[in-house]
Protein backbone atom coordinates (compact mmCIF):
# COMPACT_ATOMS: atom_id res chain seq x y z
CA UNK A 1 0.00 0.00 0.00
CA UNK A 2 1.12 3.28 -1.28
CA UNK A 3 1.05 6.25 1.48
CA UNK A 4 0.22 8.87 -1.26
CA UNK A 5 -2.29 8.13 -3.73
CA UNK A 6 -3.59 9.54 -7.20
CA UNK A 7 -6.61 11.64 -5.84
CA UNK A 8 -5.20 12.79 -2.31
CA UNK A 9 -4.38 16.45 -1.47
CA UNK A 10 -0.73 17.20 -1.00
CA UNK A 11 1.43 19.67 0.23
CA UNK A 12 4.50 20.51 -1.22
CA UNK A 13 7.66 20.78 1.22
CA UNK A 14 10.44 21.99 -1.01
CA UNK A 15 11.21 23.90 -3.67
CA UNK A 16 9.51 26.82 -5.81
CA UNK A 17 6.40 25.63 -5.01
CA UNK A 18 6.88 25.38 -1.20
CA UNK A 19 3.42 26.00 0.48
CA UNK A 20 1.02 25.41 -2.43
CA UNK A 21 -1.15 21.92 -2.27
CA UNK A 22 -2.73 20.15 -4.86
CA UNK A 23 -4.79 16.83 -5.77
CA UNK A 24 -1.98 14.20 -7.33
CA UNK A 25 -3.29 13.70 -10.26
CA UNK A 26 -0.65 10.59 -11.19
CA UNK A 27 1.70 8.66 -9.23
CA UNK A 28 5.31 6.97 -10.54
CA UNK A 29 6.47 4.61 -8.02
CA UNK A 30 9.12 3.49 -10.06
CA UNK A 31 10.42 6.84 -10.42
CA UNK A 32 9.50 7.74 -6.62
CA UNK A 33 7.75 10.96 -8.52
CA UNK A 34 4.25 12.20 -8.50
CA UNK A 35 2.37 14.82 -11.13
CA UNK A 36 0.29 17.43 -9.31
CA UNK A 37 -2.50 19.36 -10.21
CA UNK A 38 -1.11 22.96 -10.50
CA UNK A 39 1.85 22.86 -9.24
CA UNK A 40 5.77 22.75 -10.43
CA UNK A 41 4.74 24.31 -14.19
CA UNK A 42 6.72 24.40 -16.17
CA UNK A 43 6.73 25.72 -20.26
CA UNK A 44 7.18 23.62 -23.11
CA UNK A 45 7.42 24.29 -27.09
CA UNK A 46 4.94 21.30 -28.76
CA UNK A 47 5.16 20.51 -32.30
CA UNK A 48 1.47 20.60 -34.14
CA UNK A 49 0.09 17.37 -35.11
CA UNK A 50 -3.11 16.61 -36.20
CA UNK A 51 -5.21 16.65 -33.03
CA UNK A 52 -2.79 19.08 -31.28
CA UNK A 53 -1.94 22.85 -31.69
CA UNK A 54 1.58 23.71 -32.16
CA UNK A 55 3.08 26.61 -30.03
CA UNK A 56 4.29 26.94 -26.03
CA UNK A 57 2.39 25.24 -23.82
CA UNK A 58 2.45 24.90 -20.02
CA UNK A 59 1.98 21.94 -17.79
CA UNK A 60 2.91 19.90 -14.68
CA UNK A 61 6.44 18.40 -14.50
CA UNK A 62 6.73 15.46 -11.54
CA UNK A 63 8.02 16.26 -8.29
CA UNK A 64 10.03 13.87 -6.12
CA UNK A 65 7.44 12.09 -3.48
CA UNK A 66 10.17 12.89 -0.48
CA UNK A 67 9.06 16.88 -1.36
CA UNK A 68 5.22 16.63 -0.71
CA UNK A 69 2.81 15.84 2.08
CA UNK A 70 -0.27 14.52 2.72
CA UNK A 71 -2.70 17.24 3.49
CA UNK A 72 -3.85 16.30 6.76
CA UNK A 73 -8.02 16.17 6.69
CA UNK A 74 -8.42 17.83 9.82
CA UNK A 75 -7.10 21.24 9.26
CA UNK A 76 -4.91 21.00 5.55
CA UNK A 77 -1.44 20.77 7.53
CA UNK A 78 1.17 18.66 6.42
CA UNK A 79 1.92 15.15 8.11
CA UNK A 80 3.04 11.83 7.64
CA UNK A 81 1.23 8.61 7.34
CA UNK A 82 0.99 5.86 9.25
CA UNK A 83 -1.18 2.31 9.11
CA UNK A 84 -3.49 0.62 11.11
CA UNK A 85 -5.34 -2.87 10.58
CA UNK A 86 -8.78 -2.13 11.34
CA UNK A 87 -11.23 -4.30 13.90
CA UNK A 88 -12.74 -5.81 10.21
CA UNK A 89 -8.93 -6.71 8.96
CA UNK A 90 -8.55 -3.84 6.78
CA UNK A 91 -5.62 -2.01 6.05
CA UNK A 92 -6.27 2.15 6.23
CA UNK A 93 -4.13 4.79 6.29
CA UNK A 94 -3.86 6.87 9.11
CA UNK A 95 -2.89 10.71 9.43
CA UNK A 96 0.11 11.04 12.25
CA UNK A 97 -0.56 14.62 13.16
CA UNK A 98 -4.16 13.72 14.38
CA UNK A 99 -4.82 10.34 13.92
CA UNK A 100 -7.64 10.49 11.47
CA UNK A 101 -8.07 8.05 9.09
CA UNK A 102 -7.39 9.11 5.37
CA UNK A 103 -10.31 8.74 2.60
CA UNK A 104 -9.27 6.51 -0.42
Amino acid sequence: MQKIRKGDKVVVLAGKDKGRSGEVVRVMPKDDKAIVRGVNMIRRHQKQTQSQEGGIITKEAPIHLSNIALADPKDGKPTRVGFQVQKDGTKVRVAKRSGEVING
